[in-house]
């Protein structure tokens, strides 16, 4: 028996947007794909400044926000996978983060910026 097989070539991410409920991306072959944020709730929980502060990982095969901790495949968006970190994972950054970010502001109203 003879079998064929095709070879799928998936597009890359070429740009990133995400907003308040929406990460958007431009694909190689002209779509735009969008998916809700809150399958990632990394980037929920995330500062609009760390929201924008992505790069493009395996040409354009993925999507990095490095102070996040967060790799998204363009893959994955294309199966219609949302992030596939357990809660307990997901508690334990958000709990570092909160303790980091608490002691960030004190330092800072120790050095007189706010």
């Amino acid at each position: 028996m003879n079998t064929s097989t095709i070879e799928i070539s998936l597009p890359v991410a070429e740009s990133v947007t995400v907003t308040e409920d929406t990460l958007t991306i431009e694909l190689s072959d002209g779509r735009s794909l969008s998916v809700p944020l809150a399958w990632f709730p990394r980037l929920v929980h995330a500062t609009s400044v760390e929201r924008k502060s992505w790069r493009l990982i395996g040409r354009g095969h993925g999507i990095h926000w490095n102070k996040l901790d967060e790799d998204i495949s363009i893959k994955g968006l294309l199966a219609g996978k949302p992030s596939g970190e357990s809660h307990a994972s997901f508690k334990k950054w958000l709990s570092a983060r909160k303790s980091s970010g608490a002691r960030g502001s004190a330092r800072r109203a120790r050095n007189g910026r706010h």
